[in-house]
């Protein structure tokens, strides 16, 4: 079986950048809800009303599962393909 060796670097190259850009995106919103997270939910709470306490743990499993659908879908399988290829 052949595998296009410049596929597969398409591929790992195309994973590792969503990879960096996911990292970028969580980091983001770590550090926004550390640094300025009462202004975020003052801005949300116009809208839509929500105990802070809540505001704050659905933050907290949005960012975990985040973390957790970026390792599934971009970090494993680029190193999968690291391993493999």
């Amino acid at each position: 079986m052949s595998v296009d060796t410049g596929l597969i670097e398409v591929l790992r190259s195309v994973l590792g950048w969503c990879a960096v850009i996911n990292i970028v995106i969580v980091t983001y919103w770590f550090v926004m809800m550390s640094v300025a997270g009462n202004w975020v939910y003052r801005m949300h709470s116009r809208w839509f009303p929500i105990p802070q306490e809540r505001f704050i743990e659905i933050h907290y499993v949005g960012m975990m599962r985040y973390k957790l659908a970026s390792f599934m879908f971009t970090i494993v399988p680029y190193l999968a393909l690291l391993i493999v290829f």
